[in-house]
């Protein structure tokens, strides 16, 4: 097992009130740190006051890209109790963004062993109130400074804490989703399935003119075609049509989420069917004019679970459950969301422990 060194902030902030946590603006007094070179692997793996780093500005990082992340969640339980959210399913796809671009994998147990670490010792920010929790953010950069295309021999993980306010901080209320159909994203052999700030890069003009036109974020159709559902701009989506939980399947173009990954689980043991398949944006329409579609719901580690009340595709515009949120959507946040933060039992073995208050 790698050593991990420590080294305290001089001065430790406080933890605001909730009216004042936001979302991913406020962060915790220390941060892991670990590096790679070629000749050495990972090493030097630390804890240290969280703040500004050097970095070349010939880093190549800046120039070409290669950078990858994760998103995953802490929480205090009524008992305060610390929990972390399936943290190794997220570590394991962590690597797997790695592997698509050609980063070095890395131990999951030391980055486990870190992460623990790290939040044992700024365990304080670890907000109560229902809906908040410690949002966790893994990244890694390359860091060779060097101005030419190739795979970088040089790189740096980090992660970084911040605690953050309810998501729905004005209510669990339905959102407006555009159909893209014009912008694309990812093809089936690229980047789509990594978490990889060229994803998000790509997402983010068609964003802003959706924005623009009163819609919440976008639902992406497949690039060859613009035919076939694949994700929403920060969730995986979800249909229920017929009484059956319908997702697109995974292509290499989808990222495979770990909410996504918990709704087809519980809802299959609730006895209902979940079914992972190609779905056309007609197949909806279809089914929203023949009076089979229920519910429209997104799924992701911000939200946990969106539901969906409208959907503009060309122009046109459907209501799902007459703008309302729909009952599944809200016992799986309901469910999720207790199970996270403790109040059911889990019977998944989704939820560590990391420490108690």
């Amino acid at each position: 097992m790698t050593d991990i060194a420590v080294t305290l902030a001089d001065k430790r902030g406080t933890l605001p009130t909730d009216d004042k946590l936001g979302f991913g603006k406020i962060f915790t007094d220390h941060m892991f740190v670990m590096d790679y070179a070629s000749d050495k692997g990972w090493h030097d793996a630390r804890i240290i006051p969280y703040g500004d780093f050097n970095i070349s500005p010939a880093a190549m990082v800046l120039h070409y890209g290669q950078a990858i992340f994760e998103g995953m969640k802490a929480f205090r339980t009524e008992d305060n109790r610390v929990v972390m959210y399936r943290p190794v399913d997220h570590l394991n796809r962590f690597n797997n963004s790695a592997d698509i671009l050609s980063i070095p994998q890395m131990d999951v147990d030391v980055v486990h062993t870190a992460l623990k670490k790290l939040i044992e010792l700024d365990k304080h920010w670890v907000p109560k109130a229902l809906g908040t929790s410690l949002y966790i953010r893994p990244f890694v950069i390359s860091v060779d400074p060097y101005v030419g295309v190739k795979v970088a021999s040089q790189y740096t993980l980090f992660i970084i804490l911040s605690p953050v306010g309810a998501y729905y901080a004005s209510g669990f209320k339905p959102v407006k989703i555009k159909v893209e159909d014009h912008y694309v994203r990812a093809v089936k052999g690229g980047l789509g399935e990594a978490k990889t700030a060229a994803n998000y890069a790509a997402s983010l003009k068609a964003g802003e003119v959706a924005k623009k036109d009163g819609y919440t974020q976008v639902l992406w159709l497949d690039a060859l075609e613009q035919k076939y559902i694949e994700e929403v701009g920060t969730m995986n989506i979800f249909f229920k049509i017929d009484d059956e939980i319908i997702t697109p399947e995974l292509n290499g173009s989808i990222l495979n989420g770990m909410t996504r990954r918990s709704v087809l689980a519980v809802a299959k043991d609730w006895g209902m069917k979940a079914t992972e398949r190609r779905i056309s944006i007609e197949e909806v329409y279809e089914a929203h004019a023949n009076g089979h579609l229920q519910e429209v719901f997104g799924s992701g580690t911000a939200a946990v679970i969106s539901p969906v009340g409208e959907l503009c595709w060309k122009g046109k515009k459907i209501s799902i459950n007459n703008g309302a949120i729909g009952e599944t959507s809200h016992k799986l946040f309901d469910y999720i969301t207790s199970l996270q933060q403790g109040r059911v039992a889990d019977k998944f073995g989704w939820v560590e422990e990391v420490t108690k208050l």
